[in-house]
């Protein structure tokens, strides 16, 4: 179901994967594993016309193709129902005029679960240049690529398990990050940590060194789509909770969910959309 009001296309991807090129977004994704080796290919295309999102995929099969597309869905968002969100929100005094106003926000997701809990990997504790730098590097020496040669994709467990953590160190994530990289991509490639079972890979990553709450969070709410689920450890929440708490001073991540909490169970759309607003200068006043 497509959600309620009008529907934006975002902006090309800073880890230069999603590319924008005039009103069209172009994304090489992988079905099966995107491992240097090869993998099932596919080249998905998608652009708004007569107020509508229309997608379409190039692959050498038609479930490859097909598969493609539901996750270029998923990343977009088209299929994600927001009403529920809408209606118990209507009338709040903070997320009320932000969804009147702007009813087609709605989160940008990774395609694939383990390319959010790398991303995410990347980018704790450093600005978000410096993390799509590396990002940009990443999939540059490591990630497939198209058979046009044009495009390629974020590396899948299975070849960042590959690399040694110098490779990634390499690629200007620190010596620790890397380490975590690649402990995480072992955990996903080899089935010990399933991102189709949230909870179940929670509780396993958490064990490794560096993967924390934020990371976690990360993961479940823009790689496995759980709207429940708010990185309250970011910047952003920190800074808005600040503010529209009136604390003088920078929230902490308790605070921060204490918020949140009364936007169960949509605490990561609440966040997207008050985010959003504090961007716009909806809460230059507070």
């Amino acid at each position: 179901m497509v959600p309620v009001g009008p529907f934006r296309m975002p902006a090309g991807g800073r880890d230069g994967v999603l590319r924008r090129r005039g009103g069209t977004l172009t994304r090489l994704l992988h079905v099966g594993e995107a491992s240097s080796e090869g993998g099932e290919a596919a080249v998905v295309r998608a652009w708004v016309r007569g107020g509508a999102v229309r997608m379409r995929a190039e692959a050498a099969t038609d479930a490859v193709a097909t598969a493609a597309l539901e996750r270029m869905r998923f990343a977009l968002g088209t299929d994600h129902d927001l009403e529920p969100f809408h209606r118990a929100f209507a009338r709040d005094p903070l997320l009320g005029p932000v969804l009147r106003r702007r009813p087609w926000l709605r989160p940008r997701r990774r395609p694939e679960p383990f390319e959010a809990l790398a991303w995410a990997i990347c980018e704790q504790l450093i600005d978000g240049a410096r993390a799509s730098a590396i990002e940009r590097r990443l999939v540059g020496r490591h990630g497939a690529r198209s058979s046009c040669g044009t495009y390629r994709d974020v590396p899948s467990a299975t070849a960042v398990s590959r690399l040694s953590p110098a490779e990634i160190e390499a690629c200007g994530l620190s010596p620790s990050r890397a380490i975590t990289m690649v402990k995480a991509a072992r955990e996903v490639a080899t089935g010990r940590a399933d991102l189709g079972e949230h909870e179940p890979a929670w509780r396993r990553l958490r064990k490794i060194s560096g993967v924390g709450s934020w990371t976690l969070e990360s993961l479940a709410f823009y790689g496995q789509g759980r709207d429940d689920q708010l990185p309250a450890g970011d910047l952003a929440y920190i800074k808005l909770v600040g503010r529209l708490g009136r604390l003088g001073r920078r929230a902490t991540e308790d605070e921060v969910r204490e918020f949140f909490a009364p936007y169960a169970p949509f605490a990561g759309l609440a966040g997207t959309y008050l985010v959003y607003a504090m961007a716009a200068g909806a809460f230059r006043a507070w």
